[in-house]
């Protein structure tokens, strides 16, 4: 009977993480979200769940050499303010993983600002679809993956390591 139990959990385990993300193209959707204080970078705590996905996803993927974490605004505001604030929400977000112990070396911390919107700025709903976090598997085994930068195209926020 011990040993069913065992066999049990070590069947059913993996599909639990299974369910907390799942992989488009490059980008790693999970199911809760990562949110912050108005205006800030500073982490709601309801965050931690979604950041313990992530871990749990780089943990499983040990052969992603390098994620990157993306951060956009919506386009309210000063561009540049919203630029800043982007980059400072991404570096909070690869500090607390690196503090939940992922290594740095595995993350990339990338704003950018109001610059890709998918939705219509105009509206409420599309303003808060804008508003986001993404993530990207950016290297595979120490290579870039499909021929695009590391960065995306954005601005790195700075070197997790450091």
């Amino acid at each position: 009977m011990k040993w069913n139990l065992v066999i049990l959990f070590a069947l059913f385990t993996p599909a639990t993480y299974a369910q907390e993300y799942k992989l488009e193209g490059n980008e790693v959707k999970i199911s809760k979200q990562i949110l912050f204080e108005t205006g800030s970078d500073k982490l709601k705590p309801e965050s931690m769940a979604a950041l313990e996905t992530v871990k749990q996803y780089l943990s499983d993927k040990s052969y992603i050499s390098l994620l990157r974490v993306e951060c956009h605004t919506d386009n309210s505001g000063d561009a540049n303010a919203s630029q800043l604030l982007s980059e400072k929400r991404t570096l909070a977000i690869c500090k607390k993983l690196v503090e939940m112990g992922v290594d740095c070396k595995r993350l990339i911390a990338v704003g950018f600002g109001n610059t890709k919107p998918v939705a219509d700025n105009s509206t409420p709903d599309g303003r808060v679809q804008n508003r986001r976090v993404s993530f990207f598997n950016a290297a595979l085994r120490d290579h870039l993956i499909g021929g695009m930068p590391a960065d995306g195209g954005g601005k790195v926020a700075a070197d997790v390591c450091n």
